[in-house]
């Protein structure tokens, strides 16, 4: 194929599955709300990589070598705002008793967009496991159809794994420090994911 979907496919449930933004919301995400009332949100997060991943195969990627500068600024956009969710994320405390509003599907659609990670594992999907040649269609909806397969299978994951961590901290004085935990890690893998792309 003019994908190696099967290398491609080792190399998105690496990406995906590993802590990144999206899974820090994810995970924070089950643990104030629980997995049955984020699933709009789960849904939005991984219908949301697409709104990245057919621009690019059809071409953005031409804008970077054009004007280099309007990805650099949505690089740091991007992190600013995803810094800035885990400053709320530090600051909630879990759901007890069932009456907040939980994130919707709106709000999951625009956490990739927003995700240094997404974008680079995306242009690495176009750049290292597609042939010269392949129509921008066929290598589109390829990796397009690999990621989302894989999103549906490890985003409900780690939103349950939030979901299982609140149960045994939700109330005590255990809280505050996971939900700070929970916001550092996102910093941290925005910071990784800033400098990694500066140094390479």
């Amino acid at each position: 194929m003019s994908v190696a979907v099967t290398s491609f496919a080792i190399f998105a449930a690496a990406q995906v599955g590993t802590p990144g933004p999206a899974n820090m919301a994810l995970l924070a995400t089950g643990a104030r709300y629980g997995l049955r009332r984020a699933l709009p949100f789960v849904a939005g997060v991984a219908l949301g990589k697409q709104l990245v991943i057919w621009p690019v195969g059809f071409g953005l990627m031409q804008l970077a070598d054009t004007a280099p500068w309007v990805f650099v600024a949505l690089k740091y956009i991007s992190a600013g705002y995803i810094i800035w969710l885990a400053w709320r994320v530090a600051n909630m405390r879990l759901n007890t008793g069932g009456e907040a509003t939980a994130p919707g599907f709106v709000a999951g659609l625009v956490v990739h967009p927003l995700n240094p990670k997404a974008w680079a594992m995306i242009t690495a999907g176009f750049t290292a496991f597609t042939a010269p040649g392949t129509s921008s269609f066929e290598a589109t909806a390829t990796i397009a159809a690999v990621l989302l397969a894989v999103q549906a299978v490890l985003h409900p994951i780690w939103t349950y794994g939030g979901q299982q961590i609140a149960r045994s901290v939700a109330g005590t004085s255990r809280e505050r420090y996971l939900m700070w935990v929970l916001a550092t890690l996102t910093v941290a893998t925005v910071l990784f994911v800033l400098f990694a792309g500066a140094l390479g």
